[in-house]
């Protein structure tokens, strides 16, 4: 079966699995005969790298200005070195977050504002959209308890490290991403094992598992 979509996105809140979906997801892509391209935001350049670890640092205290624009200014790279070339050479570009994350994390959840959000994620795209965002559905909770099954959150990154309520409104601005681009956004439910979740995927995509 041809796979209608050539820009996807996994996306959702901590813990959620969207790594190990992807993973999935490319190889059963590749099995079809699909040449894949896996990448990440922040991230996915040089520039893109060096960015992410300012942003995760929990070294650092980043004013919700200069995060935004850390943020998009990591996906402007991301765009014009990565993600456009290969879409327009025929490749299948999976993304590990995209727009969606920064609508969710710091349009809705934090003092940005989602049309401000809006407005610097469309400059630095120059108008390049996900053909499909899966967000990958998870009480907050409960995806803080999977990715951190001790207590302790010495590993979590800086924004990881946001108080419980922080996520819980990150959960809340996915859905309300989801309602303002439903064309182009799925909600799939992330509780279950990794086959019933992925099989979730593969429905949205149009693919038989």
């Amino acid at each position: 079966m041809a796979l209608k979509y050539r820009f996807i996105v996994l996306d959702g809140v901590e813990g959620a699995g969207k790594s190990t979906q992807i993973a999935r997801l490319a190889d059963a892509l590749r099995e079809m005969g699909e040449d894949v391209l896996v990448t990440v935001e922040p991230g996915g350049t040089p520039v893109g790298s060096a960015i992410r670890q300012i942003l995760l640092s929990p070294e650092h205290e980043i004013a919700p200005l200069t995060e935004i624009f850390l943020f998009c200014a990591s996906r402007a790279q991301h765009c014009e070195e990565v993600i456009r070339p290969a879409v327009e050479a025929g490749q299948v570009v999976l993304c590990d977050r995209f727009s969606a994350a920064t609508f969710a994390y710091q349009g809705y959840a934090g003092e940005a504002g989602e049309e401000l959000v809006v407005r610097l994620d469309a400059e630095a795209t120059r108008g390049l959209v996900p053909d499909m965002t899966v967000i990958l559905d998870l009480p907050p909770e409960a995806g803080m308890r999977r990715k951190f099954s001790g207590d302790s959150l010495d590993a979590a990154d800086r924004i990881e490290r946001n108080a419980l309520a922080y996520h819980q409104r990150v959960h809340e601005g996915f859905h309300r991403h989801a309602r303002r681009y439903p064309e182009r956004t799925a909600i799939v439910d992330a509780s279950g094992s990794e086959d019933e979740v992925f099989a979730r995927i593969c429905g949205v995509l149009g693919l038989n598992t």
